[in-house]
């Protein structure tokens, strides 16, 4: 029975262990921000944290978690106060707004490990994360922006 925290809040699971951790997310918690794209952890739409990396909860089964931490897109700020996420309403970032939640938490997670990131560097990280509204430069350029208030 895996045990870890989602959001800071101590889980138990105590279903299948490979069911993946995105339905966990969304069916049993409400935490519905994750969202199912492609199911095969290419869009990114699913994106949360594991320990502090990016993941795609689609293709990660909740045994995975066992003794870690889960941030979503709910934990990230109880405000909505990250930099990433004041960066993404200053430069007016979403269109349709579909796959924005792992797009924040991708950007999160990298300023996390790098916060002075090269456009390159930018680049290769969010490239996992597809935008079906072709929003890139905007995305690229509110990471720009988070960097600095990180």
């Amino acid at each position: 029975m895996p045990t870890f925290t989602v959001n800071g809040e101590s889980r138990q699971f105590d279903g299948d262990g490979d069911m993946p951790l995105l339905w966990y997310l969304r069916d049993e918690l409400g935490l519905t921000g994750s969202k199912f794209g492609c199911g095969a952890g290419v869009c990114g739409a699913c994106t949360a944290h594991l320990d502090g990396e990016a993941i795609r909860t689609c293709v990660t089964p909740v045994s995975a978690a066992e003794g870690k931490k889960v941030v979503t897109i709910e934990g990230l700020d109880a405000n909505g106060d990250h930099p990433v996420q004041k960066a993404w309403r200053e430069l007016s970032v979403p269109q349709c707004g579909f796959c924005q939640c792992g797009q924040i938490m991708q950007a999160a997670a990298l300023l996390t490990r790098n916060q002075a990131p090269s456009d390159d560097e930018i680049t290769a990280e969010m490239s996992g994360n597809i935008c079906r509204c072709g929003c890139y430069e905007r995305i690229h350029s509110a990471v720009r922006l988070a960097a600095g208030g990180v």
